[in-house]
């Protein structure tokens, strides 16, 4: 039972604070705040994750900074996740030691979080309350309802968070599928009796707010994907999203209408039906044949569910398309079709790994030459359908970047709804008692997994492998006596530089020349500070470099006393 909705003092208010996934799309986090400010609860719903890429060099995973919350840790309620894609919960294993609080989700998103609990050794310290699908249940002021929606994964759910200042609709990912495959159909009968209860406000899933008409449904992919599976030769791969769960499924009944056996490629892909299956799904599936005996089968008689539809240099396909995976092999005549779309950002991976597969005779399919993809989120027709259900008095766009967040603003106007706030990570809005408005800032920033190691994304370590990827680097090595004299040769090691300039000398010699011109002008009474000489050295050598090459790369120089 939940209890009855308690009276608002009258100092209290109701607060949302996004710190990743507003301004940006994934590595979502989000706290709502309830109570006066001297006794403020929280609830934090979703702790994603985002992925590294050419700017942040080493760089493998990047979640929001939860230093605001944090700081409010023993006012911290729980941690309620909307579902189990990586932007949501990838970053839950890492942070939750700096939270310490429990952690509520439906039985699916429970599994896959469990498993990344078990790989961090902290499966046995985090407390996690498994909730039904459509249940509701209560976190100090917070009354929480999880609503059934649909997506590109199990078990996606809204939240209805009841308070004594109005309810608020926190959407997640979600798109209206007529016949998701895997799963419940979305709820439309609960949604619009919420929006007869009445909505303070929508907080509200924006990937796709410049789409018109609606993203489609995974019923309508697997039909197709029997179409086009059914006259090929050769062996066939097929790669996704390991999360989609629905799309594993049909692509396994692909196989099987077409007469051939599936074989599950690539770590996540075991994952993900393992954590599926552990929650009651694709039990009733074709018994999966192992990597081992796949080798066994006629060409025409197996298909290949493979990860790395982004181009993950480590994932499966990448290993396959090098010729480098222990058991799978593909050769000319065979066909590879990327069920998925092109995460922007990926394209350069994306694209070089379709080449490497064409070169050898591979055929490629892509979205963009059959119908085998259909997106997770709402398009336009489907984002005014929510607002027809919900009816909210406020629209409060996330999950989109700056631009997303502005059009998704000007729709909810369209649509009549009283007022829209666009924000960004760290913007603290006051949703009630009053307008809405935007009442305070927190501190908000990145915090990178370099390795095994958390760090804040203002430490230098990433930003001077940006540097060094640029322009490269220089070590000098000097000895010098008591009297600050030279004793012997400096010694200069140079990486990731030309070896000459445009004229033919080479750039070791330009920073020779510069360390004897430098030691000559630095006086005498200088050179007993071994830091003195370094720091001189250090501009001498950049400068005339970068006067040569016009780039300026990092240079480092140890000073040795004898």
């Amino acid at each position: 039972m939940t209890k009855s909705p308690a009276s608002p003092k009258s100092d209290d208010e109701l607060l949302f604070l996004p710190l990743g996934g507003s301004g940006e799309i994934g590595m979502n986090l989000n706290l709502y705040g309830y109570g006066p400010e001297d006794a403020r609860q929280w609830i934090v719903v979703d702790l994603g994750v985002t992925f590294g890429d050419e700017r942040t060099p080493g760089v493998d995973l990047i979640m929001p900074d939860p230093a605001f919350i944090e700081d409010r840790r023993e006012e911290l309620l729980g941690i309620v996740l909307t579902h189990a894609h990586e932007d949501h919960i990838g970053a839950v294993a890492h942070l939750w030691p700096r939270l310490r609080c429990p952690v509520y989700a439906t039985p699916f998103t429970a599994a896959m979080v469990r498993g990344k609990l078990i790989e961090a050794g902290l499966e046995g310290e985090v407390p996690m309350h498994i909730i039904p699908l459509g249940h509701r249940f209560d976190l100090g002021p917070f009354d929480i309802e999880l609503v059934t929606l649909t997506h590109s994964i199990l078990e996606p759910n809204a939240l209805a968070i009841r308070t004594p200042l109005g309810l608020v609709m926190h959407t997640g990912d979600w798109k209206i599928d007529p016949d998701p495959v895997l799963g419940d159909d979305i709820d439309i009968v609960r949604l619009t009796e919420i929006g007869d209860e009445g909505v303070r406000a929508i907080v509200c899933d924006s990937t796709n707010v410049f789409t018109p008409g609606t993203a489609g449904s995974e019923a309508d992919v697997a039909a197709s994907l029997i179409e086009l599976i059914r006259p090929m030769e050769g062996r066939v791969a097929v790669t996704t999203f390991a999360s989609n769960v629905a799309r594993l499924d049909s692509i396994a009944r692909a196989a099987a209408a077409c007469d051939r056996h599936a074989v599950l490629v690539g770590r996540s892909m075991h994952r993900v039906v393992a954590a599926a299956r552990d929650a009651g799904y694709l039990n009733d599936l074709p018994p999966f044949v192992s990597e081992n005996d796949a080798g066994y089968l006629p060409r025409e008689k197996v298909l290949f569910i493979c990860t790395g539809s982004q181009g993950e240099p480590r994932a499966a396909l990448a290993r396959i398309a090098e010729d480098g995976h222990p058991n799978i092999v593909l050769g000319k005549g065979d066909c590879v079709v990327f069920s998925s779309r092109v995460i922007p950002g990926n394209e350069t991976s994306i694209f070089d790994l379709q080449n490497t597969l064409a070169l050898r005779g591979i055929r490629v399919i892509t979205e963009k030459d059959h119908f085998v993809h259909v997106s997770g989120h709402p398009c336009r027709d489907e984002l005014a359908r929510m607002y027809q259900w919900i009816r909210p008095e406020i629209s409060v766009p996330v999950h989109g970047e700056a631009r997303h967040l502005a059009e998704h603003a000007a729709l909810a106007r369209e649509l009549q709804v009283p007022q829209q706030v666009v924000i960004r990570n760290g913007l603290m809005v006051r949703l009630a008692p009053g307008p809405a408005e935007i009442v305070d800032e927190a501190p908000s920033g990145r915090i990178y997994l370099d390795g095994e190691v958390l760090i804040e994304s203002d430490e230098g370590a990433v930003q001077e492998r940006r540097r060094l990827a640029f322009a490269g680097s220089v070590f000098v090595s000097v000895v010098l006596d008591g009297k600050g004299q030279l004793r012997g040769d400096p010694q200069v090691r140079l990486m990731g530089l030309p070896e000459e300039d445009g004229n033919g000398t080479d750039f070791e010699d330009i920073a020779l020349d510069a360390i004897d011109t430098a030691l000559d002008r630095l006086p005498a009474k200088r050179r007993g500070d071994d830091d003195t000489v370094a720091e001189f050295l250090r501009r001498a050598v950049r400068g005339a470099l970068r006067r040569e090459w016009g780039k300026k790369p990092q240079v480092a120089v140890v000073v040795t006393r004898i």
